[in-house]
Protein backbone atom coordinates (compact mmCIF):
# COMPACT_ATOMS: atom_id res chain seq x y z
CA UNK A 1 0.00 0.00 0.00
CA UNK A 2 1.27 3.43 -1.00
CA UNK A 3 1.04 6.62 1.02
CA UNK A 4 0.20 9.95 -0.56
CA UNK A 5 -1.09 13.30 0.62
CA UNK A 6 -2.81 16.36 -0.76
CA UNK A 7 -0.74 19.52 -0.78
CA UNK A 8 -2.02 22.07 1.73
CA UNK A 9 -0.15 25.36 1.83
CA UNK A 10 -2.69 27.95 2.96
CA UNK A 11 -0.94 28.56 6.29
CA UNK A 12 2.67 28.08 5.25
CA UNK A 13 3.23 29.47 1.77
CA UNK A 14 3.51 27.42 -1.41
CA UNK A 15 7.30 27.32 -1.87
CA UNK A 16 7.92 26.56 1.79
CA UNK A 17 5.38 23.74 1.66
CA UNK A 18 7.02 22.24 -1.42
CA UNK A 19 10.42 22.41 0.30
CA UNK A 20 8.93 20.37 3.14
CA UNK A 21 7.35 18.05 0.57
CA UNK A 22 10.84 17.25 -0.73
CA UNK A 23 11.79 16.18 2.80
CA UNK A 24 8.67 14.02 3.02
CA UNK A 25 9.63 12.40 -0.28
CA UNK A 26 12.92 11.41 1.33
CA UNK A 27 11.00 10.07 4.35
CA UNK A 28 8.97 7.70 2.17
CA UNK A 29 5.98 9.63 0.82
CA UNK A 30 4.91 8.04 -2.47
CA UNK A 31 2.51 10.53 -4.04
CA UNK A 32 1.19 14.07 -3.81
CA UNK A 33 -2.04 15.47 -5.16
CA UNK A 34 -3.10 19.03 -5.85
CA UNK A 35 -6.76 19.97 -5.67
CA UNK A 36 -8.37 22.59 -7.87
CA UNK A 37 -11.92 23.30 -6.66
CA UNK A 38 -12.42 27.02 -7.37
CA UNK A 39 -9.00 28.09 -6.10
CA UNK A 40 -5.72 28.35 -8.04
CA UNK A 41 -5.44 25.94 -10.94
CA UNK A 42 -3.75 22.64 -10.16
CA UNK A 43 -1.62 22.45 -13.29
CA UNK A 44 0.81 25.29 -12.57
CA UNK A 45 1.42 23.97 -9.06
CA UNK A 46 1.99 20.41 -10.27
CA UNK A 47 4.58 21.64 -12.77
CA UNK A 48 6.50 23.36 -9.97
CA UNK A 49 6.32 20.23 -7.81
CA UNK A 50 7.53 18.09 -10.70
CA UNK A 51 10.64 20.26 -10.97
CA UNK A 52 11.39 20.05 -7.24
CA UNK A 53 10.88 16.30 -6.73
CA UNK A 54 12.39 13.20 -8.29
CA UNK A 55 10.38 10.17 -7.21
CA UNK A 56 6.91 11.28 -6.11
CA UNK A 57 3.91 10.44 -8.23
CA UNK A 58 2.14 13.75 -8.89
CA UNK A 59 -1.63 13.71 -9.21
CA UNK A 60 -4.31 16.19 -10.14
CA UNK A 61 -6.67 15.59 -7.29
CA UNK A 62 -8.92 16.55 -9.05
CA UNK A 63 -9.47 18.65 -12.16
CA UNK A 64 -13.11 18.86 -13.18
CA UNK A 65 -14.23 17.78 -16.63
CA UNK A 66 -16.28 20.71 -17.90
CA UNK A 67 -14.00 23.69 -18.45
CA UNK A 68 -11.16 22.17 -20.50
CA UNK A 69 -11.80 20.60 -23.89
CA UNK A 70 -10.99 16.88 -24.01
CA UNK A 71 -7.98 17.55 -26.23
CA UNK A 72 -6.65 20.24 -23.89
CA UNK A 73 -7.06 17.86 -20.97
CA UNK A 74 -5.00 15.29 -22.91
CA UNK A 75 -2.35 17.87 -23.85
CA UNK A 76 -2.09 19.09 -20.25
CA UNK A 77 -1.70 15.55 -18.91
CA UNK A 78 0.94 14.74 -21.53
CA UNK A 79 2.80 17.94 -20.64
CA UNK A 80 2.81 17.18 -16.92
CA UNK A 81 3.89 13.61 -17.61
CA UNK A 82 6.72 15.01 -19.73
CA UNK A 83 8.08 17.48 -17.18
CA UNK A 84 7.83 14.85 -14.42
CA UNK A 85 9.53 12.07 -16.43
CA UNK A 86 6.44 9.89 -16.43
CA UNK A 87 5.22 10.47 -12.86
CA UNK A 88 1.81 12.05 -13.52
CA UNK A 89 -1.66 10.66 -12.80
CA UNK A 90 -4.61 12.47 -14.38
CA UNK A 91 -7.24 12.76 -11.65
CA UNK A 92 -10.59 13.95 -12.99
CA UNK A 93 -14.09 14.34 -11.63
CA UNK A 94 -17.42 15.95 -12.36
CA UNK A 95 -17.37 18.37 -9.40
CA UNK A 96 -20.93 19.64 -8.84
CA UNK A 97 -23.49 22.19 -10.02
CA UNK A 98 -22.47 24.78 -7.41
CA UNK A 99 -18.98 25.05 -8.91
CA UNK A 100 -19.67 24.34 -12.58
CA UNK A 101 -22.71 26.56 -12.94
CA UNK A 102 -22.01 28.98 -10.09
CA UNK A 103 -18.33 29.71 -10.77
CA UNK A 104 -17.76 28.71 -14.39
CA UNK A 105 -21.17 29.54 -15.85
CA UNK A 106 -21.47 26.21 -17.64
CA UNK A 107 -24.34 23.76 -17.60
CA UNK A 108 -23.80 20.76 -15.35
CA UNK A 109 -25.05 17.85 -17.40
CA UNK A 110 -24.29 14.24 -18.34
CA UNK A 111 -21.28 13.75 -16.02
CA UNK A 112 -21.01 10.00 -16.71
CA UNK A 113 -21.31 10.31 -20.48
CA UNK A 114 -18.91 13.22 -20.70
CA UNK A 115 -16.33 11.47 -18.53
CA UNK A 116 -16.36 8.39 -20.73
CA UNK A 117 -15.86 10.41 -23.90
CA UNK A 118 -13.10 12.54 -22.40
CA UNK A 119 -11.14 9.47 -21.29
CA UNK A 120 -11.52 7.88 -24.73
CA UNK A 121 -10.38 11.07 -26.48
CA UNK A 122 -7.41 11.49 -24.11
CA UNK A 123 -6.19 7.99 -24.88
CA UNK A 124 -6.45 8.64 -28.62
CA UNK A 125 -4.35 11.79 -28.22
CA UNK A 126 -1.72 10.02 -26.10
CA UNK A 127 -1.43 7.27 -28.75
CA UNK A 128 -0.77 10.05 -31.28
CA UNK A 129 -3.65 8.99 -33.46
CA UNK A 130 -5.25 11.54 -35.75
CA UNK A 131 -8.05 12.74 -33.54
CA UNK A 132 -11.41 11.79 -34.97
CA UNK A 133 -14.21 11.26 -32.51
CA UNK A 134 -17.96 11.31 -32.83
CA UNK A 135 -19.79 11.06 -29.52
CA UNK A 136 -22.97 12.31 -27.96
CA UNK A 137 -21.18 15.15 -26.18
CA UNK A 138 -18.00 15.77 -28.18
CA UNK A 139 -17.34 15.67 -31.91
CA UNK A 140 -13.82 16.26 -33.19
CA UNK A 141 -13.11 17.79 -35.69
CA UNK A 142 -16.03 20.18 -35.45
CA UNK A 143 -18.55 19.39 -38.23
CA UNK A 144 -18.49 21.90 -41.12
CA UNK A 145 -22.06 23.01 -40.45
CA UNK A 146 -21.05 24.07 -36.93
CA UNK A 147 -17.98 26.10 -37.83
CA UNK A 148 -15.88 27.30 -40.75
CA UNK A 149 -15.46 23.85 -42.26
CA UNK A 150 -11.67 24.20 -42.09
CA UNK A 151 -11.11 21.81 -39.19
CA UNK A 152 -9.22 18.62 -39.97
CA UNK A 153 -8.02 15.65 -37.93
CA UNK A 154 -4.73 16.38 -36.16
CA UNK A 155 -2.45 14.38 -33.94
CA UNK A 156 -0.32 15.52 -31.03
CA UNK A 157 2.95 17.01 -32.30
CA UNK A 158 5.06 15.74 -29.40
CA UNK A 159 5.73 12.12 -28.54
CA UNK A 160 4.35 11.58 -25.02
CA UNK A 161 6.50 9.88 -22.41
CA UNK A 162 3.73 7.28 -22.09
CA UNK A 163 0.97 6.43 -24.52
CA UNK A 164 -1.35 5.62 -21.61
CA UNK A 165 -1.15 8.03 -18.72
CA UNK A 166 -2.99 6.63 -15.68
CA UNK A 167 -6.47 8.04 -15.22
CA UNK A 168 -7.93 8.45 -11.75
CA UNK A 169 -11.66 9.10 -11.55
CA UNK A 170 -13.23 10.64 -8.47
CA UNK A 171 -16.62 8.98 -8.19
CA UNK A 172 -19.35 8.44 -5.58
CA UNK A 173 -22.62 7.71 -7.38
CA UNK A 174 -23.40 4.17 -8.61
CA UNK A 175 -23.03 4.94 -12.33
CA UNK A 176 -19.87 7.00 -11.84
CA UNK A 177 -18.29 4.24 -9.73
CA UNK A 178 -19.23 1.65 -12.35
CA UNK A 179 -17.57 3.82 -15.01
CA UNK A 180 -14.41 4.19 -12.91
CA UNK A 181 -14.21 0.42 -12.41
CA UNK A 182 -14.58 -0.11 -16.14
CA UNK A 183 -12.43 2.65 -17.57
CA UNK A 184 -9.88 4.05 -15.08
CA UNK A 185 -6.63 2.86 -13.63
CA UNK A 186 -7.53 4.37 -10.25
CA UNK A 187 -10.82 5.01 -8.45
CA UNK A 188 -10.85 7.83 -5.89
CA UNK A 189 -13.86 7.91 -3.55
CA UNK A 190 -14.14 10.48 -0.78
CA UNK A 191 -15.02 9.71 2.86
CA UNK A 192 -14.47 6.01 2.20
CA UNK A 193 -16.01 3.64 4.77
CA UNK A 194 -14.13 0.32 4.36
CA UNK A 195 -16.74 -1.62 6.29
CA UNK A 196 -19.47 -0.57 3.84
CA UNK A 197 -17.60 -1.16 0.58
CA UNK A 198 -19.56 -4.16 -0.62
CA UNK A 199 -22.88 -2.89 0.66
CA UNK A 200 -22.59 0.54 -0.94
CA UNK A 201 -20.38 0.02 -4.00
CA UNK A 202 -20.09 -3.73 -4.53
CA UNK A 203 -22.68 -3.97 -7.28
CA UNK A 204 -21.29 -0.97 -9.19
CA UNK A 205 -17.69 -2.17 -8.89
CA UNK A 206 -18.62 -5.65 -10.09
CA UNK A 207 -20.57 -4.31 -13.06
CA UNK A 208 -17.71 -2.04 -14.11
CA UNK A 209 -15.01 -4.66 -13.68
CA UNK A 210 -17.01 -7.10 -15.83
CA UNK A 211 -16.51 -4.69 -18.77
CA UNK A 212 -12.94 -3.75 -17.90
CA UNK A 213 -10.16 -4.09 -20.50
CA UNK A 214 -7.60 -6.51 -18.99
CA UNK A 215 -4.84 -4.26 -20.36
CA UNK A 216 -5.77 -1.71 -17.68
CA UNK A 217 -4.69 -4.09 -14.93
CA UNK A 218 -6.36 -4.33 -11.54
CA UNK A 219 -8.34 -1.30 -10.38
CA UNK A 220 -6.40 0.68 -7.81
CA UNK A 221 -8.24 2.55 -5.06
CA UNK A 222 -6.92 5.79 -3.54
CA UNK A 223 -8.69 7.26 -0.51
CA UNK A 224 -8.11 10.35 1.60
CA UNK A 225 -7.97 9.85 5.36
CA UNK A 226 -7.66 12.37 8.19
CA UNK A 227 -4.51 11.15 9.92
CA UNK A 228 -2.89 11.22 13.37
CA UNK A 229 -0.91 8.49 15.08
CA UNK A 230 0.56 8.09 18.54
CA UNK A 231 -0.38 8.51 22.21
CA UNK A 232 -3.30 10.89 22.61
CA UNK A 233 -4.03 11.05 18.89
CA UNK A 234 -7.62 9.95 19.45
CA UNK A 235 -8.63 13.39 20.71
CA UNK A 236 -7.89 14.78 17.25
CA UNK A 237 -10.92 12.98 15.85
CA UNK A 238 -12.87 16.05 16.94
CA UNK A 239 -11.13 17.96 14.14
CA UNK A 240 -12.76 15.64 11.59
CA UNK A 241 -16.32 16.50 12.60
CA UNK A 242 -16.32 20.03 11.11
CA UNK A 243 -14.90 18.65 7.84
CA UNK A 244 -17.61 16.03 7.57
CA UNK A 245 -20.27 18.55 8.55
CA UNK A 246 -19.08 20.87 5.78
CA UNK A 247 -19.42 18.18 3.12
CA UNK A 248 -22.60 16.52 4.38
CA UNK A 249 -24.24 19.77 5.37
CA UNK A 250 -22.90 22.47 3.10
CA UNK A 251 -21.63 21.04 -0.18
CA UNK A 252 -24.81 21.48 -2.16
CA UNK A 253 -28.46 22.15 -1.55
CA UNK A 254 -30.85 20.21 0.65
CA UNK A 255 -31.98 18.14 -2.34
CA UNK A 256 -28.68 17.91 -4.24
CA UNK A 257 -25.76 16.98 -2.05
CA UNK A 258 -23.68 13.96 -3.08
CA UNK A 259 -22.04 13.64 0.34
CA UNK A 260 -25.31 13.69 2.28
CA UNK A 261 -26.55 10.94 -0.02
CA UNK A 262 -23.36 8.97 0.66
CA UNK A 263 -23.82 9.32 4.42
CA UNK A 264 -27.36 8.05 4.00
CA UNK A 265 -26.11 5.03 2.05
CA UNK A 266 -23.71 4.35 4.92
CA UNK A 267 -26.74 4.11 7.21
CA UNK A 268 -26.84 7.65 8.59
CA UNK A 269 -29.81 9.09 6.71
CA UNK A 270 -31.46 10.73 9.72
CA UNK A 271 -28.17 12.17 10.95
CA UNK A 272 -27.33 13.50 7.47
CA UNK A 273 -30.69 15.24 7.21
CA UNK A 274 -30.25 16.85 10.63
CA UNK A 275 -26.68 17.93 9.81
CA UNK A 276 -27.92 19.55 6.60
CA UNK A 277 -30.73 21.41 8.35
CA UNK A 278 -28.35 22.77 10.96
CA UNK A 279 -25.56 23.64 8.56
CA UNK A 280 -27.76 25.35 5.98
CA UNK A 281 -29.35 27.44 8.73
CA UNK A 282 -25.90 28.67 9.78
CA UNK A 283 -25.57 26.53 12.91
CA UNK A 284 -22.31 24.94 11.83
CA UNK A 285 -20.97 24.01 15.27
CA UNK A 286 -24.18 22.22 16.15
CA UNK A 287 -24.04 20.43 12.79
CA UNK A 288 -20.53 19.20 13.58
CA UNK A 289 -21.67 17.88 16.94
CA UNK A 290 -24.24 15.70 15.18
CA UNK A 291 -21.67 13.86 13.04
CA UNK A 292 -21.75 10.24 14.30
CA UNK A 293 -18.63 8.98 16.07
CA UNK A 294 -18.89 5.73 14.11
CA UNK A 295 -18.59 7.64 10.83
CA UNK A 296 -15.66 9.73 12.05
CA UNK A 297 -13.79 6.60 13.14
CA UNK A 298 -14.55 4.67 9.94
CA UNK A 299 -13.28 7.25 7.45
CA UNK A 300 -10.16 8.26 9.43
CA UNK A 301 -6.77 6.88 10.34
CA UNK A 302 -6.40 8.13 13.89
CA UNK A 303 -5.16 6.48 17.07
CA UNK A 304 -2.28 4.58 18.64
CA UNK A 305 0.06 2.52 16.47
CA UNK A 306 -1.95 -0.62 17.21
CA UNK A 307 -5.24 1.10 16.43
CA UNK A 308 -3.94 2.55 13.18
CA UNK A 309 -2.45 -0.81 12.16
CA UNK A 310 -5.89 -2.39 12.60
CA UNK A 311 -7.52 0.38 10.60
CA UNK A 312 -4.96 -0.04 7.83
CA UNK A 313 -5.80 -3.74 7.64
CA UNK A 314 -9.45 -2.78 7.21
CA UNK A 315 -8.67 -0.43 4.34
CA UNK A 316 -6.46 -3.07 2.69
CA UNK A 317 -9.19 -5.70 3.00
CA UNK A 318 -11.57 -3.29 1.25
CA UNK A 319 -9.19 -3.03 -1.72
CA UNK A 320 -7.49 0.27 -0.94
CA UNK A 321 -4.06 0.55 -2.57
CA UNK A 322 -3.17 4.14 -1.63
CA UNK A 323 -3.88 6.08 1.55
CA UNK A 324 -3.75 9.84 1.03
CA UNK A 325 -3.10 11.13 4.52
CA UNK A 326 -4.47 14.46 5.75
CA UNK A 327 -2.32 15.18 8.83
CA UNK A 328 -4.31 16.74 11.66
CA UNK A 329 -1.14 17.96 13.39
CA UNK A 330 0.40 20.44 10.91
CA UNK A 331 3.83 20.56 12.59
CA UNK A 332 6.32 19.43 9.96
CA UNK A 333 8.44 17.32 12.29
CA UNK A 334 5.30 15.61 13.56
CA UNK A 335 4.09 14.92 10.02
CA UNK A 336 7.46 13.45 9.06
CA UNK A 337 7.63 11.26 12.15
CA UNK A 338 4.03 10.09 11.72
CA UNK A 339 4.65 9.28 8.06
CA UNK A 340 7.68 7.18 8.95
CA UNK A 341 5.65 5.34 11.59
CA UNK A 342 2.82 4.66 9.15
CA UNK A 343 5.23 3.39 6.50
CA UNK A 344 6.67 0.97 9.07
CA UNK A 345 3.18 -0.45 9.66
CA UNK A 346 2.39 -1.10 6.02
Amino acid sequence: MRVGMTLAYAAGGFRETVDRLVELEAAGLDAVGVAELYSFDAVSQLGYIAAKTSRLTIESGIVQIYTRTPALTAMTAAGLDYVSDGRFVLGMGASGPQVIEGFHGLKYDAPVGRTREIVEICRQVWRREKLEYSGKHYTVPLPPDQGTGLGKPLKLINHPVRDRIPVMLAALGPKNVELAAELAEVWEPIWFHPGKTQEVWGESLAAGKAKRDPALGELEVAVGVPFAIGPGAGKLREHVRPQLALYVGGMGSKDQNFYAKLAARYGFADEASEIQDLYLSGRKEEAAEKVPEELVHAVSLIGSEDEVAEQVRGFAAAGVTQLNIQPLDPDHESVTSSLETLKSLL
